[in-house]
């Protein structure tokens, strides 16, 4: 009875260009479980760091407070993400531009809207980092794979013309160590892609909800500028 191989006897009996191509599917497949890892603690943090921060908001503290607050944890190393980050660019914005008496609110309101979406952007593209990566590996994968695979059954049957008696024993084990390359392309592709949809819709949430805080945070400057005008106007 013939000693049936093993998938390590399979991969390392391959011919060299199909372990050159499994060899980059492995990289492939631990770097974007890497990332994966990676993005899934940045988005937690960033997300209880936002509830946090909203709680904080909304509690009725001075939004001048509240700035103050967030000098001190920057002073402190930490660093200020996410909607937080967003508030801290509107509101100094927004401090700078209503104290110059000859501009108008509405100027002093669109300066402050610039640059909350400014500070969005960076935040969205923070959200998105590596995710174009999981989404390349999970495209191309299942493609490199199958080069591994029919490039392996290629040389199977190359040597099959050699060979003086063909039985399916003589290529069963080369089409077998090319198949692999198929089924460590699946492997690669398949956690990339399902990562990487669920990474995308957490960012459209994250975007959604900074883009509603920005929508709200600019009502309440409105107020704040049209009384600071109102008042200045009375003094006048």
């Amino acid at each position: 009875m013939e000693e049936q191989l093993s998938l390590l006897d399979l991969v390392f009996n391959a011919s060299f260009t199909v372990q050159l191509v499994m060899g980059l599917l492995l990289l492939a497949s631990m770097l974007s479980w890497y990332m994966i890892v990676q993005r899934f603690i940045y988005m937690r943090n960033a997300r209880d760091e936002m509830y946090v921060f909203e709680e904080r908001f909304w509690s009725g503290i001075d939004l001048s407070q509240l700035y103050r607050e967030g000098n001190e944890k920057s002073a402190d190393g930490h660093a200020i993400l996410g909607m937080e980050s967003i508030f801290r660019a509107g509101f100094k914005e927004f401090s700078r531009l209503a104290k110059q008496s000859g501009m108008d609110s509405e100027a002093v309101l669109e300066g402050s809207r610039r640059a909350m979406r400014v500070a969005m952007m960076r935040e969205e593209e923070r959200l998105e980092r590596h995710l174009a990566f999981l989404a390349s590996v999970g495209s191309t994968s299942p493609y490199i794979g199958l080069f591994g695979t029919v490039w392996g059954i290629m040389h199977s049957f190359r040597g099959l013309a050699n060979a003086t008696q063909a039985t399916l024993a003589t290529v069963a084990p080369g089409i077998s160590e090319a198949l692999v390359a198929t089924a460590m392309g699946l492997f690669a592709a398949i956690p990339a892609v399902l990562a990487y949809n669920r990474f995308a819709a957490k960012v459209e949430v994250f975007s959604n909800r900074y883009d509603t805080f920005v929508d709200e945070f600019s009502g309440i400057l409105n107020r704040q500028v049209y009384a600071l005008r109102s008042r200045e106007r009375g003094e006048g």
